[in-house]
């Protein structure tokens, strides 16, 4: 769709927790942008909820966005959970805390400065933005020992 950032975002983790990266393409009118990072002690929702708060926090200027995950922890949360958590201050229908709240809540804050639209895609599948994704996470987890 023209005049719509197109973002990418997948997270990885080596162990779980372990050793985590997130990675991010972007991609705008014929323009591509690639974002990775790690984390040496996270989990794997903690990276896939940091790529999608990655992606949107890079855009300089409110915009209209799809954002492709493989995550249905994401894609879910963001979509259905969030309001009921919100409504329910941080808690889950069975009255524990949120797990990832303070991710959820940044990813929240974002959300509303754009204008986006949440679309899961199976992951591994041959989608060549998700692949690239998926390899920018790993790549945050290499860098993390260094390895390029």
């Amino acid at each position: 769709m023209k005049n719509t950032v197109i973002a990418y975002t997948d997270g990885a983790c080596k162990g779980n927790p372990g050793p985590g990266g997130w990675g991010v393409l972007l991609e705008y009118n014929g323009t591509r942008k690639e974002l990775c990072g790690g984390e040496r002690d996270t989990t794997n929702n903690r990276m896939e909820l940091t790529a999608a708060i990655k992606a949107l926090e890079t855009l300089t200027r409110p915009c209209r966005v799809r954002v492709y995950t493989d995550s249905v922890y994401v894609s879910k949360g963001i979509s259905e959970w969030i309001p009921g958590w919100v409504r329910n201050n941080w808690r889950t229908s069975s009255k524990t805390p949120v797990k990832n709240a303070d991710l959820w809540q940044q990813l929240l804050a974002l959300q509303h400065r754009h204008q986006v639209e949440w679309q899961w895609i199976k992951g591994h599948a041959g989608i060549p933005g998700n692949e690239r994704a998926d390899q920018l996470a790993n790549q945050g987890i290499a860098a993390l020992n260094g390895t390029p």
